[in-house]
């Protein structure tokens, strides 16, 4: 049988990015060089965009629908690479008003949905550890999302940070989102004592993530596979 787990959906991503983050320990030299491959991949991806997936796997369309997105997300051009595993705003359950944090919002697809749901009056945190993912995502911002819905100015922020040292302060968020980005820290137990802290007392998460529960089979060890 499959050696895997599915949570919220299948594993997005090239099998460097999960193989580097795999090979993290608590060596901070072995842990900051996982790091540095894992923005250099999800760098490439801003130029390259969905066009670094194999096959369907890189049409964006398609992508969405199996991944649950909808056209009533009015996703703003630009703001999906394709690197998601789900949507983790089905179980986020948002409401007006809300402040949201997105670990490794990349450029910004959840983000902007995430806005729409908790209105003008909300706010919405994107961190990311990658500089060409935040030029990005902030571009995005200020030229489709803010130049078409001018009352959600300000609303959508993006901050540089890790997911390991959130930039942050300590119980101020409503609901963490996080769409395929914790499986590949090196310290996932940080990650979450983070996620408790930033949170108000009752605050939620709603995280889209696969975790690996045995070995994976060799035929499974594909671009293809990995990134569909």
């Amino acid at each position: 049988g499959f050696s895997g787990r599915r949570i919220a959906s299948t594993r997005v991503g090239s099998p460097r990015m999960s193989s580097l983050a795999s090979r993290g320990g608590g060596d901070d030299h072995a842990t900051e060089s996982v790091r540095d491959g894992v923005r250099e991949a999800y760098a490439a991806t801003v130029s390259g965009g969905p066009a670094v997936l194999p096959g369907e796997c890189g049409q964006i369309e398609v992508r969405r629908e199996v991944l649950g997105y909808t056209e009533a997300d009015e996703i703003p051009e630009g703001a999906d690479l394709g690197l998601g595993c789900g949507n983790p705003l089905e179980a986020a359950k948002l409401r007006a008003g809300e402040v949201v944090l997105d670990l490794g919002s990349g450029a910004g697809v959840d983000c902007f949905i995430a806005a729409k749901a908790v209105g003008p009056t909300g706010r919405v945190i994107g961190v990311d550890m990658t500089h060409e993912m935040l030029s990005k995502a902030r571009a995005v911002n200020k030229e489709s999302f803010e130049a078409k819905s001018p009352e959600y100015r300000d609303v959508v922020s993006f901050r540089l940070g890790e997911i390991e040292h959130l930039p942050v302060g300590d119980n101020v968020v409503d609901c963490v989102i996080s769409n395929c980005v914790i499986n590949l820290s090196t310290d996932k137990p940080q990650v979450y004592r983070e996620m408790a802290r930033v949170l108000k007392p009752g605050g939620r998460l709603a995280i889209s993530d696969v975790l690996r529960t045995a070995e994976l089979p060799s035929e499974l060890k594909t671009g293809h596979s990995y990134n569909c």
